[in-house]
Formats: structure tokens, sequence, C-alpha cells
């Protein structure tokens, strides 16, 4: 296998870890707090997770395990989409169950939670995991986004990890993930099994987060990408003097990334989801907003600037969130109906007289390109694939039509020309920062920890993410207790509550601060590539988001 230069350097990267996990592991011991709750719904998910609800939160503290050394045999699940430092999560539980005892294994389902139901498995060995330290990129053992939620499935689970002699799994992934990694563990425990499930929080979103879980592994390396794509197209935008950029970021359910980023790179304008719904914007008022920035800059002869845009906008607008929700029922009902519908000009006279009128109305003032993606193939729930609406082209369109307008009026003098771009799978595979290196490394030595120590049912927590990482704080904290009941497919369901950006929290507060001064005036930042190698104030420094939360 070719490799590049900076792939052969960063093996010989050492993650670092929290003090308490370079300690002999007979020395790593647990120490539980009280019996805990979930965030909402207790009664519901204390009926549901009947032998897993109310564990305590685990932390590590110096102290005798004799259990931390004996042989284990350990099975390793990606799932989801990818984030940047998953391979080091399989490297920090490998090494974990190795230093724990030699004879140890850890095997890797293939494909996602599908390689557990179907036992499609490989052995990890030295030589196997030594290739994808510190890489980005789920390609060491694949992902997959089956959901583990019929009898059968669960069964044949449970008959996999009893073939293959698994004393644990652990599931590496997001929200949904580790929802089905807890039910997981509590269906082993209703079958008296002692098959151990813990799982890791991943998301580049940045929305799998609480107070115990200060931020989830990739949020880091993928905003620290974008961010140097959106700083070099800032430049350019400052050098040629001439393009308005749309940038459109992943994030469907929360802006946390759209947020980051602008503290990063000081954009003219960014769009928060959060905010938009919380008062109510219109596609309207949001075009006012963004023609208000170019007025005043045009103003002071400069006809160029860069719009962040979140990949879920379109979902918290009032108008198209009422359009969004009836075409999903629509589609779901006649859908029979809607497939035997020659052409887009048929099935929009058909879904004008389907449609309430408000949102008939919205449905033809878009452009057709648009309106075309709303009625593109469903997702796997049945709701419209929002990363495949192009929002940037629609606000750019809207935005020349009232340009024109104010032009007509005498209040506009400038020009406008715009581009559009989307920024996703850029950032999910990159070569994981310094700190996801470590933050990965380290939680997956903490998942190995809570096995060997017997427990189930926890998500893997490394706390005090803005100190060095030798006063990381590593533990675990019950998946239940982030749990609440959403409705999904016609019936509630426990879910892992999504974090969203906090309008009074103090990374919004920040952006919100300097936002109208970034409006007019151009105050762009260009943090560059991320850095390996240098003082620690160039490598390792964590999110702005984090330091300022913890501020």
């Amino acid at each position: 296998m070719e490799i590049s230069a900076l792939q052969k350097a960063r093996y010989a990267y050492r993650p670092k870890l929290p003090a308490i996990l370079t300690a002999p592991v007979s020395e790593i011991a647990v120490e539980f707090g009280a019996p805990t709750e979930s965030v909402a719904d207790q009664a519901d998910l204390r009926a549901l997770f009947k032998h897993s609800y109310g564990k305590p939160i685990a932390r590590f503290v110096q102290g005798k395990n004799e259990k931390i050394t004996r042989k284990l045999t350990v099975g390793v699940i990606l799932s989801g989409g990818q984030a940047p430092g998953g391979h080091n999560v399989i490297a920090g539980l490998y090494d974990g169950l190795k230093k724990g005892n030699r004879d140890s294994k850890l095997l890797g389902f293939l494909g996602g939670p599908s390689g557990l139901i179907e036992n499609k498995v490989i052995e990890i060995t030295d030589a196997f995991m030594d290739e994808y330290r510190n890489t980005g990129g789920f390609d060491m053992i694949g992902s997959g986004r089956t959901k583990i939620e019929t009898p059968e499935q669960f069964a044949a689970s449970l008959e996999t990890a009893k073939k293959l002699g698994l004393d644990a799994v652990v599931v590496i992934g997001g929200d949904d993930s580790n929802t089905n990694a807890a039910l997981l563990a509590e269906y082993f425990l209703d079958k008296g099994e002692p098959i151990q499930v813990i799982g890791c929080p991943k998301t580049i979103d940045g929305d799998l987060k609480n107070e115990h879980i200060e931020t989830s592994f990739g949020f880091d390396t993928a905003t620290k990408t974008y961010s140097e794509l959106i700083g070099n197209i800032e430049r350019d935008a400052n050098s040629a003097k001439k393009y308005w950029h749309f940038i459109k970021l992943m994030g469907r359910s929360a802006s946390h990334i759209a947020l980051e980023c602008a503290l990063q790179t000081q954009p003219n304008i960014c769009l928060i989801s959060e905010e938009v719904e919380a008062k109510k914007l219109s596609l309207g008022q949001i075009v006012d907003q963004i023609c208000d920035s170019i007025v005043k800059r045009a103003a002071n002869k400069e006809n160029f600037g860069v719009v962040l845009i979140p990949e879920g906008l379109v979902e918290f607008v009032p108008e198209m969130k009422q359009l969004i929700a009836e075409l999903n029922d629509l589609m779901a009902h006649y859908a029979d109906e809607f497939a035997g519908l020659s052409g887009f000009e048929a099935q929009a006279a058909w879904l004008g007289k389907k449609l309430s009128a408000e949102s008939a109305k919205v449905f033809a003032s878009l452009p057709a390109e648009i309106a075309k993606q709303l009625l593109m193939d469903r997702d796997p729930h049945g709701n419209v694939q929002v990363s495949r609406i192009e929002t940037e082209k629609l606000l750019i369109g809207m935005v020349e039509q009232k340009l024109a307008e104010l032009k007509k009026a005498g209040t506009y003098t400038g020009k406008f020309s715009a581009l559009a771009h989307f920024f996703g799978y850029e950032g999910r595979c990159a070569f994981p920062s310094n700190f996801d290196a470590d933050y990965t490394y380290a939680l997956g030595f903490t998942a190995f920890v809570l096995i060997a120590s017997g427990l189930t049912g926890y998500l893997s927590s490394v706390k005090n993410l803005t100190a060095p990482a030798d006063k990381w704080v590593a533990g675990g904290v019950p998946l239940t207790m982030m749990m609440n009941m959403e409705q999904r497919h016609g019936s509630k369901k426990p879910v892992i509550r999504k974090a969203l950006v906090e309008l009074d929290g103090k990374p919004f507060k920040a952006f919100a601060a300097k936002r109208a001064e970034w409006a007019v005036k151009t105050s762009f930042l260009f943090p560059g590539a991320i850095q390996y190698y240098g003082p620690a104030e160039v490598c390792d420094q964590p999110t702005k988001t984090l330091i300022l939360e913890h501020s």
C-alpha cells in the first residue's frame, strides 16, 4: 500500500491520555455517583429499560481493579456517517485490551451494525491496527446505517455475539446509533446474557453533547477543515472583490458547524437555524437580512462577501417547515398515486390541489429546480432529503430578485455576482486534528476500562477538554440518562436528545455581539490548514465553541 508522507508521519504520533489512563490498568478503579434519571419521560423510559435505567455516573480513580486484567473478546462497530478519529477510538480500545491482557481479542464488524446481525467480522491484529492509527475515515472496517430494531435483528445479534464468544460490543456512533446501543444492552440483560454494550460519542454535527459529553468526536476536525476552505474563499473574495459566496455547511438538525465556522472565520453573514425558528423568520425576512449587508457593503464599494448557511435551514423556516411536513404526509399517504404522475408539471398540478392554500402558494413561488428537489426520493424515514435541497441557490435567486427591486427603487447601486458552494463530505474523513486524535484514543481506552470493570449501557465519557490532555477526566455516562421519547414512524420511540445551538449560550452570544460589525466591515479571519506540529496554541487547541462554553 502506497502512503503519503503525512500518513507515514502520523503513524508515529502518540496520542495524549488523561493521567488516570496512563497508570497500570490494575490501578484504575471505578467510582460511582448517585442513581440517574433521563432528561424527560422518566416513567416511559423506566418501563422500557427495566434492567438498565437509572444507572449511576461512573468516574475512574486510582485504586485496585482485579477484574481488569481478565481475558476479553470484544466486538467493535462503526455506525452511521464518517467522522475524523473513528480509527483512533478502535486503536485506544485495542491498546487498552492488550494492556489488560495480551490474549484479549478485538473483532471488527464489517459494514456497520449489519456486520453484527450477519456475523461479518475480522480480527484486528497489531499489523492491521498500525495501518490506521491517527488517520481519517472509517475504511478500516467500514460503516453502515442499518438499525437493529426488529425482533429478528436483535435475536440475530445475540446469536452472533454468542457464537463469537463476545464479552462486549462497542458501538461508535451518533445519537441514533447510541440509542440502538442502549436498546441492545437492555435486550442482552433481558435475555440473561452477560454481553456488555458500550457506546462512543461520534458526529461531526456536534449535536451529541451535554454536561457529561462536552463534544462529539470529529466536530473539531470537520469544522477546522471547513474553516480552512471558508478562509481560503474569504481571501479570494477579498482579492477579486467581485463575488458573494453562499456556502452551505453540514448540520441538518443543529447549526453547531455553521456557528463554529463563523467564530473561526468571521464571515459577513451566518444564518443560525435555531434563531430562525425562535424568531419565526420567513424566507423573505432572511433575504432582507442578507440584502441589508449587501447594500451597505456596496455603499463602501465592497461588492463581495461570504454567507454561511446551515444544511437544515429550510426545515426551520416556518412556511417551509409546514410545506415539507405536508409533502412528507402526502407522499406517504398517496405514494402510488404520486408515482404514477408523469413529469414535474403534472406533479405540481396534483400538489396544487392537495396542499393547503398557504403551502401551495409557497410551493408555486419556489424556483422550479428547488421545487423538484423537494419531490426527490425520500430518506429511509420517508422525509425530504434536506441535504439535496440547494438552499444556497434558492437564497441567491431570491436575493437577486430583491436587489433588482432595490435598484429599481434607487436604494441600491452596487453589482451582485454570486457563487454557491456546499461543504460536507470534505470534512468527514480528514486526518484528525491532534485534539480529535487524542480525544478519540482516550474514548476508546475508556471504553475498554468500562468493559473490563463489568459495566454495560454506558457511553464512554472524557471531560474537562479545554485543559491539557493529562487533566482530562475519564469515565462513563448511562445511555438512558440522555434520553427522551420522540414521535418516530407514528409512535413514540426512545431517543438520545439532540443538543441544538443555545441562543442564550456563550458561543452564540459571542457571535451575536460581533455579527453586525462583520456584516458591513470586512473582518475575515484565515485559520489555514490544520496543524499537527508546532506550539500547543497552534496544534492542540479545541474548538472556539468548547473554549467559550467552558470560559
